[in-house]
């Protein structure tokens, strides 16, 4: 009798204290994700909510991130790129971005195509500025063949381990970076090399993280809208959560879409997240991960927009960008005003882009001015303009170039922007009706110029940027035209512009038709 009780003992007793070890073993984590803040670091007028009139503003962002992270025990803060772009980043060499970055305690950045816009050697010396580790796994120096940063890092907080992959998208490599910021560099197969890295770290982790800058603009403008299986704005990601082994995690960027709540892969469990971009909401997702084996549930995601007035402005972050501001007082020349805000529109015509290349068919004397929709990176509020405000909303040192083309080559270029998923070309001097439903490269139903049809035999002038003319974004046909000009200034072409009108009255909508309806691509 007295050895059974004293078994029925022990067993209660290491029964206890199993139960007790496993629920030791298992906690909650919270990981903040950003992505594409691209130096916007006013708020926003939000024009399309009804719950709030500002939105975003970098300061306001850095009071929300600490609000959250007070209330959780465990918490990492990422970011999947573009932290560079707009007038300040540009000044300062990316010194400010990554100057706010430390203050608002990011643990992990992976490097977007922005980054590379001073050249990858000025990236690489910049590096070493950062607090935190600056990531990316498969870009590398053709010569030596090494990586241009750390491939991965391990995050630590309360025993608690997260590997973090850093991978650029081969398409956002390629075609979204201007060729001569990529001299001298190659890059592999991002999911190839992610799951080489995952499977290196993963014995060392309790859950693997991507962090990526790819996908396609969104929402893809595509002959397959109707299809289910397109994934609209975050297809790379799906693609390489489909694919990837023992990954419990994927935070994106550079689509510039937004997922209200992560996805859920329905291969693997690998959940995907990303926000909208230029500061205007968090990425919330909570897991709960166990310590001691690599066994992590997903239980809740959202976005936070950052609602710009129940988010005070972080103090810290603000005198950071006062102080590059009194760096350049030049940039806060006021150049002109406007009484209703313009924003940017991808994948249909915009006021601001019929605004921009309104000037710039002024200022090159052309037929017609054409200015892809990915090049307008922040949109104008009400009030008075800045040359700050000006440069943020479109931040290229380039030129304004002038190519002759005959009208079958326009016919072209509006075809292939009709197909981009990238976005649409903003226009000016030209009136166009298309079919979105229809074939790529068959989708033009009418394109006129001054009211009457182009001609296909006639000559045109057409303004645009010196990266679009040397063929970028994929515009192939500017390459085939005639060079006529390219001796101004595209910023200050819009700079001249602006100060000439003074009071901006936006350009009407009406130069770009979609004939079938389909508001799914707007």
């Amino acid at each position: 009798m007295y050895k059974s009780l004293k078994i029925i003992c022990l067993f209660l007793s290491v029964n206890l204290t199993i139960s007790s070890h496993t629920e030791l073993d298992v906690t909650e984590i919270v990981i903040l994700h950003t992505n594409d803040i691209e130096s916007v670091y006013e708020p926003i007028q939000a024009v399309w909510r009804s719950d709030m009139e500002l939105i975003g503003g970098i300061s306001h962002l850095a009071t929300l991130i600490n609000n959250v992270r007070a209330k959780e025990d465990i918490s990492f803060l990422v970011d999947a790129g573009d932290i560079y772009t707009g007038a300040l980043s540009k000044k300062s060499k990316g010194k400010l971005p990554f100057d706010l970055y430390n203050a608002m305690g990011y643990d992990a950045l992976n490097i977007g195509n922005h980054e590379f816009e001073y050249n990858w050697d000025a990236q690489v010396e910049i590096i070493p500025r950062a607090n935190f580790p600056v990531l990316n796994a498969n870009i590398f120096h053709e010569k030596s063949g090494k990586l241009i940063a750390k491939p991965y890092t391990i995050l630590e907080q309360l025993d608690v381990k997260i590997g973090v992959i850093g991978v650029m998208g081969i398409d956002a490599f390629y075609n979204t970076m201007a060729p001569f910021h990529r001299i001298g560099l190659s890059i592999k197969d991002p999911i190839e090399t992610a799951q080489y890295w995952a499977d290196k770290i993963r014995e060392d982790v309790n859950m693997l993280v991507i962090l990526t800058h790819q996908n396609k603009t969104a929402p893809m403008q595509t002959d397959k809208e109707a299809d289910p299986n397109v994934q609209r704005g975050f297809d790379e990601d799906y693609e390489m959560a489909g694919k990837l082994k023992g990954v419990d995690a994927i935070f994106g960027g550079h689509s510039d879409n937004g997922l209200p709540e992560p996805v859920i892969h329905p291969k693997t469990g690998t959940v995907i997240g990303l926000t909208f971009g230029q500061g205007m909401h968090l990425g919330y997702t909570k897991f709960k991960v166990n310590l001691n084996k690599h066994d992590v549930t997903f239980l809740e995601g959202y976005l936070i927009p950052v609602d710009s007035e129940a988010f005070p402005a972080n103090q810290e972050t603000e005198k950071l960008i006062k102080q590059y501001r009194k760096l350049y007082p030049e940039l806060s020349e006021i150049i002109a005003t406007i009484k209703q805000p313009s924003m940017r529109l991808y994948n249909k015509e915009s006021t601001i882009g019929n605004l921009l290349t309104d000037i710039t068919r002024r200022a090159a004397g052309s037929d017609i001015s054409f200015l892809n929709s990915g090049a307008i990176r922040a949109d104008l509020n009400a009030g008075n303009v800045t040359l700050e405000q000006l440069l943020n909303v479109y931040p290229f040192p380039d030129n304004l170039t002038v190519i002759e083309l005959s009208g079958k080559q326009i016919k072209e270029l509006i075809e292939y922007s009709l197909t981009l998923p990238y976005g649409i070309g903003q226009i000016s001097g030209l009136e166009i009706q298309y079919n979105s439903n229809k074939p790529a490269m068959q989708r033009l139903s009418s394109i006129k110029i001054n009211g009457t049809n182009i001609v296909d035999s006639n000559k045109y002038t057409v303004s645009t940027s010196g990266y679009l003319a040397k063929g970028g974004d994929g515009y192939i046909v500017f390459t085939e035209g005639k060079l006529i000009n390219e001796e101004q200034s595209f910023p200050d072409a819009l700079y001249r512009g602006f100060k000439a009108m003074g009071e901006i009255k936006l350009p009407s909508i009406g130069r770009q038709i979609d004939l079938s309806g389909d508001l799914s691509i707007n």
